[in-house]
């Protein structure tokens, strides 16, 4: 029931009027949906999404893969360190009893899982790499299925098959496709630190603010990344030329700082927001949608237009992502078990 009042009993010779429900202002649903999980989720894998667009538009200048993760990872660990400052208002404790948690986000769902993803896209075309990559929320949900020893609904195993369909057709393997075992191991490597990622990310943790959390990582993550640069095992080139996006031709501060702002900031503080509010297993099907938004921001600043079947597997990953979110709302889950440990990081589906 609503919290709509029934209207007062008058006396029979003067009945009062029924009182009407006010009708929602212009704009209240959406700015509802936005507020709410799922929409912070979707607008996460929007942001992240431009990252591809940003980043070729940097590669395609002679920047390598090494450096334009490094700069990105270190710009916005820059970018987030005075508000992650500020949010600690002093409490610096709170980064002590939670170093744990930030040292695994930054070394595991950022640092490694970037690192590992372009180790795959070294030995196999970009699709298939994204596609193993993504395998992660199959990965979750086995995992749920061997912790609980409880076997998946029906709705669930549908909207996984289902979105993994839809992510084959979005990335449109039908042609020619190099497989390299130990390009495979890679990504199947990433696909793991994605799932890391969003079990850390959805844990509850009420003195970790996510900001902290993200810049911590982040921080982390460029430090591997610089460890990594140093030691030889990634390379690194970068260049002044300029850049092209869309029908404009930019410095190359531009796409730098959109990868920075927008494709790091933006997505990994609104990412663990969402992750919080919808559980692990949903937030990491909700991110399906990433690649979705990613072909989008290719067709508008690359002017590389989807097809059809691109189209097509679009649809297919937002049904998957409502079925499993539907299938999340259908049964109350059970309590969260308490935590004994801040440094713990079991997912909380």
């Amino acid at each position: 029931m609503s919290a709509a009042r029934r209207p007062a009993v008058a006396p029979a010779t003067h009945p009062a009027p029924a009182t009407r429900t006010p009708a929602p202002a212009p704009g209240t649903a959406a700015a509802g949906f936005l507020a709410s999980g799922l929409g912070v989720a979707l607008f996460s894998s929007a942001v992240f999404g431009l990252s591809g667009s940003f980043a070729k538009a940097l590669l395609e200048t002679g920047w390598t893969p090494g450096a334009a993760v490094t700069a990105r990872l270190s710009g916005a660990a820059l970018v987030l360190a005075v508000p992650a400052a500020v949010a600690l208002r002093g409490r610096w404790h709170q980064l002590r009893d939670n170093w744990l948690t930030v040292l695994l986000f930054g070394l595991i769902g950022v640092a490694a899982c970037q690192l590992f993803y372009f180790n795959a896209v070294a030995r196999l075309s970009v699709g298939v790499a994204l596609l193993l990559e993504y395998l992660a929320p199959v990965m979750i949900v086995l995992w749920l299925w061997v912790a609980s020893r409880r076997k998946p609904r029906p709705l669930t195993i549908a909207g996984t098959l289902l979105s993994l369909a839809g992510l084959v057709l979005v990335l449109d393997l039908t042609g020619a496709v190099k497989i390299d075992v130990i390009g495979v191991l890679w990504g199947v490597a990433a696909a793991v630190c994605l799932a890391v990622y969003f079990f850390i990310t959805a844990k509850e943790n009420d003195t970790l603010p996510p900001i902290v959390l993200a810049s911590g990582g982040l921080m982390v993550g460029a430090a591997v990344m610089w460890l990594a640069a140093a030691t030889g095992l990634l390379p690194m080139a970068a260049g002044t030329a300029e850049t092209r996006l869309g029908p404009w031709i930019t410095p190359w501060w531009v796409p730098l700082a959109g990868l920075v702002l927008l494709a790091t900031v933006l997505a990994y503080v609104s990412g663990i927001v969402a992750a919080r509010a919808l559980g692990s297993k949903v937030a990491s099907f909700v991110s399906l949608t990433e690649v979705l938004f990613a072909v989008i921001w290719a067709w508008l600043l690359l002017a590389e237009l989807p097809g059809p079947v691109q189209l097509l597997g679009g649809l297919l990953i937002v049904g998957g992502v409502v079925l499993v979110r539907w299938d999340e709302l259908r049964i109350p889950a059970p309590p969260a078990a308490e935590l004994d440990h801040a440094n713990d990081v079991e997912p909380v589906p």
